[in-house]
């Protein structure tokens, strides 16, 4: 019987994790961010893990959730505390910089098998500041034009064609401005990149030089009269509701938006996108790990199956509509064809490579915003 009893007791060991962890995961974002975790990675993670247990903890949306967890890991490394209470955290790009700057994080990506799947500026430059080897993108969001094939069949491919066509068609282009909604923001910063006479690259990547600024006078210029012939929507979502409504017949949106508008039946089926060159910004979500996590081996496991080509494809585009973090074309073979034709088709991969850019440095990105009230809004 003691014999019995003492095997019963090595296999019931034997069956345990060596070193069973709780993973603390923190992130900014929206509610569904948090609902993502808990409903679909973190159950994975916990399968493929016996033992293992996921915990996630949102820090509110926007910019606030973001800024909360950079407090966090402030105070932690003040007070020298040796373990800190996050493994993992999902934060906005901005704050990526001043997070390695402040010796918050950990350099983690070349250890883990899926950091070779990310090619994207963004994943190495965020806003100005040098993040490779930091981060690894969550999913990229990204603004494009969608367009009503109905009133447009030859879209504007780029900048320069648009302004044109807006000029041949008053009132067909609709956006937000800068205070309705990022989509619009973001198509300004485009303008600015396409017909500004400095470099659009000093723009995204700095340095900040008060110089840059005086060489947008005649893309602004350019841009007034421009909006003067397009018509002005009150957000986001306003422009989605004029194009469906055929009161507009193209306007910058979000991609995932987007689909997901035409996913619940209030955007027709054969709406298209187009991304024009030379660009327009969209901005990743970054898994980071922080400097002191807990417990380090785990958190790579983690955001090795974050970023993994299954789950991107399964998890950040057939539920989200978002683009994924690593290249797409690793994602591609995951995907039914009908998922990869309604996300790519539109805007290709290599499209997303070309034309897909970040928002420019934060000085750039006032002063292009601030430019806008005294040459436009004005």
């Amino acid at each position: 019987m003691k014999k019995v009893l003492q095997a019963t007791l090595v296999l019931g060991f034997a069956a345990q994790p060596a070193f069973a962890a709780e993973l603390t995961v923190l992130t900014a974002g929206d509610q569904n961010m948090v609902d993502y975790i808990n409903e679909y990675l973190g159950p994975l993670f916990e399968e493929q893990n016996p033992g293992n247990t996921v915990r996630v903890v949102g820090t509110g949306p926007g910019d606030s959730g973001s800024q909360k967890i950079v407090e966090r890991f402030e105070a932690q490394k003040q007070a020298g505390v040796e373990a800190w209470d996050a493994d993992v955290a999902v934060v906005h790009e901005k704050f990526v910089g001043p997070m390695v700057t402040g010796e918050y994080l950990e350099a983690y990506r070349d250890r883990i098998s899926t950091g070779k799947l990310v090619t994207r500026a963004n994943a190495d430059m965020a806003l100005g500041s040098p993040v490779k080897g930091y981060v690894m993108p969550m999913f990229n969001s990204q603004t494009a034009l969608a367009y009503n094939p109905a009133l447009l069949q030859d879209p504007p491919k780029s900048y320069e064609e648009l302004a044109e066509w807006a000029k041949a068609n008053p009132k067909q282009f609709g956006y937000n401005g800068i205070k309705g909604g990022a989509s619009g923001v973001s198509f300004v910063m485009g303008w600015v990149y396409a017909f500004g006479e400095g470099e659009a690259d000093k723009l995204m990547n700095g340095p900040f030089e008060e110089g840059e600024t005086s060489k947008w006078n005649s893309a602004f210029d350019s841009l007034a009269d421009f909006t003067t012939n397009a018509t002005l929507t009150p957000g986001n979502a306003g422009t989605l509701d004029l194009l469906s409504r055929g009161e507009i017949a193209m306007g910058p949106v979000w991609v995932d938006m987007f689909y997901s508008w035409q996913a619940n039946g209030q955007l027709p089926p054969e709406f298209k996108l187009v991304l024009p060159a030379p660009g327009m910004p969209g901005q990743p979500m970054h898994y980071v790990m922080p400097a002191k996590a807990a417990n380090k081996e785990l958190a790579e496991k983690f955001i090795e199956l974050a970023t993994s080509p299954k789950v991107q494809a399964e998890g950040i585009v057939k539920r989200f509509n978002w683009y994924p973090g690593i290249d797409a074309q690793h994602v591609q073979s995951e995907l039914d064809e009908a998922t990869w034709s309604k996300l790519f088709t539109d805007v290709t991969p290599e499209d997303l490579a070309s034309y897909g850019k970040p928002f420019p440095i934060a000085p750039y990105n006032d002063a292009i915003l601030e430019a806008y009230e005294r040459h436009v809004t004005n």
